[in-house]
């Protein structure tokens, strides 16, 4: 129980439409008013006493117009345009003043350009400061939120504690969820809508201002602007695609010319390693035949060389011999004519 109680006081939700009983209800459960200012109001939406476009002074696109409020009393028109400016580029800006004395009141409304810069202000200029004042941002509720009463006959958003007269279900004071038993038949029959059970917000969570309505005209016009869009986005991307396979193509017949010629580059290359390696070969084979013959030759010198040195001594040796077995012959000659001759001379007695 204690959890529950605890998520309930976590969780909170935002009116869509306004009813001045729900506005001054903490949970948006109250089925009677509790002050007289809601009773005016009441009996003002009622009775129809107030008309949102009714003022002549409200200009401008509604979705693009921010409600700025809890300015200083000497902010002027200057210095919000200048910090509004930070945000969006700001078409129309209106400070609203006293009738009488022409002082600021304390709030503004601030148009600009687009939709997408005004909600860029309402998420990043809420709570921001301009003359040490903090300011509240929030959409156009006077002409965007069905029932809209204002301050001045007893409705409105927000407000001080010390006034006594709180009205909740704004971006600043929400609703909170409820403790007790919701009074579904008593809300239903005084045209309030009830809380929304298990889809409450965080309190951290920021509502998001209401888009604009587009009727069957509009929406089969951007339709067919989308459509027309679509087409042009494909048909640039076939022109895209169309560039990009075109310069592939490109890219890739270049890259087969430069391939092509590292090809017969290469091949240039190895015919000259070729004809190098040719030339050296048969340089090769020449030095070696010529070497040969040279080596040939030297061998044919040197077996030349020897065999005359061989034949020289041979003959040399011959002639020694020669030379010996004529000496031998003569000394035989000579030893055999000696004994011949001893042998015919007489024995001397």
């Amino acid at each position: 129980m204690e959890k529950m109680r605890a998520r309930n006081l976590n969780s909170v939700f935002y009116a869509n439409s306004y009813h001045p009983i729900q506005a001054g209800s903490i949970d948006g459960t109250d089925v009677l008013p509790h002050d007289n200012a809601i009773y005016r109001a009441h009996l003002c939406s009622s009775i129809g006493l107030y008309d949102p476009f009714g003022d002549p002074k409200i200009i401008g696109d509604p979705y693009c117009t921010l409600f700025v409020g809890r300015l200083s009393r000497l902010t002027s028109e200057d210095t919000l345009r200048k910090v509004m400016s930070k945000h969006g580029r700001v078409k129309n800006l209106r400070l609203v003043r006293d009738i009488v004395t022409g002082a600021s009141r304390g709030y503004a409304f601030v148009e600009f350009e687009t939709e997408s810069e005004m909600r860029r202000a309402y998420m990043d200029a809420h709570h921001s400061y301009i003359d040490d004042c903090e300011i509240i941002v929030d959409y156009n509720r006077q002409q965007l939120m069905p029932g809209w009463i204002p301050r001045r006959l007893g409705g409105g958003l927000s407000g001080k504690k010390e006034s006594g007269q709180l009205r909740f279900g704004g971006r600043e004071k929400p609703f909170r969820a409820p403790l007790k038993s919701i009074p579904y038949k008593e809300l239903k029959k005084l045209g309030i809508p009830p809380p929304p059970e298990r889809r409450y917000m965080s309190r951290f969570q920021v509502p998001s201002p209401p888009r604009r309505e587009r009727d069957l005209s509009d929406r089969e016009e951007g339709s067919h602007r989308r459509s027309s869009k679509d087409r042009n986005r494909t048909e640039d991307a076939l022109k895209s695609l169309a560039d990009t396979e075109e310069e592939h193509y490109g890219r890739s017949s270049s890259h087969r010319e430069d391939v092509e010629g590292h090809y017969r580059r290469s091949s240039s290359f190895r015919e000259d390693e070729e004809g190098h390696y040719r030339r050296s070969s048969s340089h090769r084979e020449d030095h070696s035949r010529r070497r040969g013959s040279s080596e040939r030759k030297e061998e044919k010198g040197s077996h030349y060389h020897h065999r005359s040195s061989s034949e020289k001594e041979h003959r040399y040796r011959s002639s020694e011999s020669e030379k010996h077995s004529r000496k031998r012959k003569e000394r035989d000659e000579h030893s055999h004519r000696r004994e011949k001759h001893s042998r015919r001379s007489p024995c001397g007695d």
